[in-house]
């Protein structure tokens, strides 16, 4: 069996396992054995917080000397929702119309499975292999991000484990193939405004405070002019409303207090701490009557992978097998690369997006194989 049919075979072990965070439904397993099978030493670790779900994660590594690449994933997966809307059900991992369906398909079941096929095949075929493979896969990407990655990165540096490069497998690219590699990722910021009131009947509003108008001059006040106009890798930042919550059933009454959250995703030009003085300005500057502003505690900087050897060994891997020249990209969500760039450069590349996160989430078989291709042949360059 070729590397990309073993990532197609993997891909749908690994769907057929319910993941869904913060469970693990054997996907750990089923990669670790063909991992253990291949002469890698594998890890089970399990870590916990209070007030958080325990979470398994694993690591996996050959080779004890230098270069060590090590790729990054995640075997969790987020809920399938209403499953009667799927046209096969999303933990079948089904193959229809060339392209194999399931829940974490292209998020990022297939990445991993691609990843890993391409390690394996890799090691089958060099023994003498100079320098290190290592896996770090985590079961809390999709989650509160406590209990994975960042933990398995701490004990993995107690051990000893040096990390050259990084390579992440989330779903990069936009519209095909090759087009997209991240170089890094926005920072995340996610803040609640309260504002109280007094409560009275609508009928005497002379009795009353209503804390809604007050709330609605503090979201203008925070969203009217721009944050900045964007970075030389990064575009503008942006501040979105999540929701406007009063809580009020009746219609003869004015609410005591009305409540709203926000998120930032923002560039290099902040840090959390330098954000949230310039939301509190805002604030302040705006009719808050008596208003609570706070934050929830953030773990997402803003940070970019600069250009090196390897990120133009990766381009030119990708090229070698698609034809496509990948453009460099801040864009999209948070990802667990974020806490990787503190231990060693770090970029990601996988599979295309389009599908994540929705019903009906699938992958083209051709693009399984092809990925893993491109991951053989940067294995290939980077221990040449």
């Amino acid at each position: 069996m070729s590397s990309s049919s073993k990532a197609v075979d993997l891909c749908r072990a690994l769907i057929r396992c319910p993941s869904v965070t913060p469970e693990d439904g054997g996907a750990l397993g089923v990669l670790e054995d063909r991992l253990k099978a291949a002469g890698f030493s594998t890890h089970r670790l399990r870590f916990s917080e209070p007030g958080t779900p325990d979470i398994d994660n694993l690591y996996a590594r050959i080779g004890n000397g230098a270069p060590c690449l090590v790729f990054a994933g995640h075997t969790d997966v987020v809920p399938p929702g209403d499953t009667a809307a799927w046209r096969f059900d999303p933990f079948s991992g089904e193959i229809a119309d060339g392209a194999l369906w399931g829940r974490g398909a292209s998020d990022m079941k297939g990445g991993i499975a691609a990843f890993a096929a391409a390690a394996l095949d890799y090691v089958a075929a060099n023994p003498g292999l100079k320098g290190s493979i290592g896996l770090l896969i985590t079961g809390d990407e999709e989650g509160p991000a406590v209990n994975g990655t960042v933990k398995l990165l701490e004990w993995a540096a107690a051990q000893g484990e040096h990390f050259d490069h990084c390579l992440v497998g989330e779903p990069t690219n936009v519209e095909a193939l090759g087009d997209t590699i991240k170089i890094g990722r926005r920072g995340s910021l996610t803040g609640t405004l309260q504002v109280h009131g007094t409560q009275g009947h609508v009928a005497y509003p002379q009795r009353a405070d209503n804390p809604i108008p007050h709330l609605l001059r503090l979201l203008t006040a925070l969203i009217e002019t721009p944050l900045d106009a964007g970075s030389a890798r990064f575009d503008p930042s942006h501040l979105e409303i999540l929701s406007v919550d009063v809580g009020n059933p009746a219609t003869n009454i004015i609410p005591a207090s009305a409540r709203a959250r926000f998120n930032i995703r923002f560039n290099d030009r902040w840090t959390p701490q330098t954000l949230q003085d310039e939301i509190k300005r805002r604030c302040a500057g705006a009719d808050s009557g008596r208003t609570d502003l706070s934050f929830d505690p953030c773990n997402a900087l803003a940070f970019v992978t600069e250009a090196d050897h390897f990120t133009d060994l990766v381009v030119e891997a990708i090229a070698a097998h698609t034809g496509r020249i990948a453009h460099f990209s801040t864009s999209g969500g948070t990802s667990d690369a974020r806490f990787i760039r503190a231990y060693c450069p770090v970029i990601e590349f996988g599979l295309v997006g389009a599908t994540m996160h929705k019903v009906d989430e699938c992958v083209p078989l051709a693009d399984i194989d092809r990925l893993t291709t491109i991951y053989r042949e940067i294995l290939t360059r980077y221990f040449a």
